[in-house]
């Protein structure tokens, strides 16, 4: 089960921690993911697969927050042509965020939810 509470906390966190630790280089970033899935999996407890779903479902929620401003940013400084560049740039992220979140959110997440569980 979804808790949406836990859900947003991690998006939030997702967003805050990638951006603060975002200034070590690259493994900043996938680290502030990893920590922020760590304590959605800390937040909602029972289990590995409940934490690692939970986590997941806010890294994916990020994606497509992300996408969607991409795209009014593109409409609103270059009209038509900007809203298909933000489009296509949207699904691209969207895909590679969902792969990212899963992947580290995700084992943040399991790894949480497994600690909180026993």
């Amino acid at each position: 089960m979804v808790n949406w509470g836990a859900v947003i906390i991690g998006f939030v966190l997702s967003v805050i921690l990638s951006w603060l630790l975002g200034i070590f280089g690259g493994w900043g970033v996938y680290l502030g993911l990893f920590i922020a899935g760590l304590i959605v999996g800390l937040m909602v407890g029972d289990g590995a697969l409940n934490g690692a779903w939970n986590a997941a479902i806010a890294g994916a929620f990020g994606g497509i927050v992300v996408a969607v401003l991409i795209v009014i940013g593109g409409t609103l400084f270059a009209g038509a042509a900007g809203f298909l560049a933000g489009l296509a740039t949207g699904i691209v992220l969207v895909i590679v965020s969902i792969i990212q979140s899963l992947i580290l959110m995700g084992i943040g997440g399991a790894i949480g939810g497994a600690v909180k569980g026993s």
